[in-house]
């Protein structure tokens, strides 16, 4: 399919971006990778006045290490995270969920703002946002906001994103350990399940993507003092929903596997 007709316009910079968006309101949208808005397009899932290109924008594509952990900015791609000397040391979590995001075409492309802001559920670097406790960096005319991941997303592809506003970073704090995982029928579709764990001292944090609108922070699970406390209070924090081939309990099942590994990993 063809996409629908839209306007084009590519600011210089982050005080243009904003008039444009300000401008058209709800008929603008941000084109970043595009690897998830161009396919909605040529579907006729989404229907623009305005694509408001913010690639070439100065000061989003950094990866740098400071006081409180890595900063890394919106425009940095997933193959960028994923070969990156600062992430494997800083935030390795992302280093290994990045090379489970779809396929290297796709990575190439594709940013860690576009990831974040979308929210999809089923995406890997919300999860580990949440799990790493991370602050997102967002800027709109008035200036410049944090806001932490367990209050950015929202809902179902709804976040805490507010008119005319840009993600333009994310703050990762360092952990002691990080292990992702997840489970998908073949490498690069959408997980069925997936899990981003983090310890920090002797507190883990469990993260699941892939198991409602959100990514969901299994609060009793991460409390637990066993596994097998974890593995009973799972049933607790998940109600994952059904899909086209795997029903709720089957999930709920492959999510408490991968609690197992991630446990015995931590």
């Amino acid at each position: 399919m063809k996409a629908p007709s839209f306007a084009y316009a590519r600011p210089g910079t982050l005080a243009e971006a904003f008039d444009l968006l300000e401008r058209h309101g709800e008929g603008a949208r941000i084109l970043a990778g595009g690897q998830s808005l161009i396919p909605s397009l040529n579907m006729r899932l989404s229907s623009p006045e305005l694509l408001v290109d913010i690639t070439g924008l100065a000061g989003l594509s950094g990866i740098e290490s400071f006081s409180k952990g890595l900063r890394i900015g919106a425009l940095v791609t997933h193959a960028q995270i994923e070969r990156s000397p600062d992430v494997r040391k800083h935030a390795p979590l992302l280093a290994q969920a990045a090379p489970h995001i779809a396929h290297p075409a796709i990575r190439n492309r594709g940013t860690l703002g576009g990831s974040l802001a979308l929210a999809d559920p089923a995406a890997e670097y919300p999860a580990c946002a949440v799990a790493l406790d991370a602050t997102l960096v967002i800027a709109g005319k008035k200036g410049e906001r944090r806001v932490k991941a367990g209050a950015f997303f929202k809902g179902l592809f709804e976040t805490d994103l507010r008119p005319a506003e840009i993600l333009t970073a994310a703050e990762f704090p360092p952990a002691d350990k990080a292990v992702f995982i997840e489970l998908a029928r073949r490498h690069g579709d959408y997980a069925i399940i997936g899990l981003a764990g983090t310890q920090v001292a002797s507190r883990k944090r469990f993260v699941f993507l892939g198991a409602g609108a959100t990514p969901i922070l299994a609060v009793n699970a991460s409390k637990a003092s066993s596994l097998a406390e974890a593995r009973q209070a799972l049933g607790e924090d998940l109600d994952p929903p059904a899909d086209l081939y795997h029903s709720s309990a089957t999930k709920l099942h492959l999510a408490r596997v991968l609690l197992e590994r991630a446990w015995n990993t931590l």
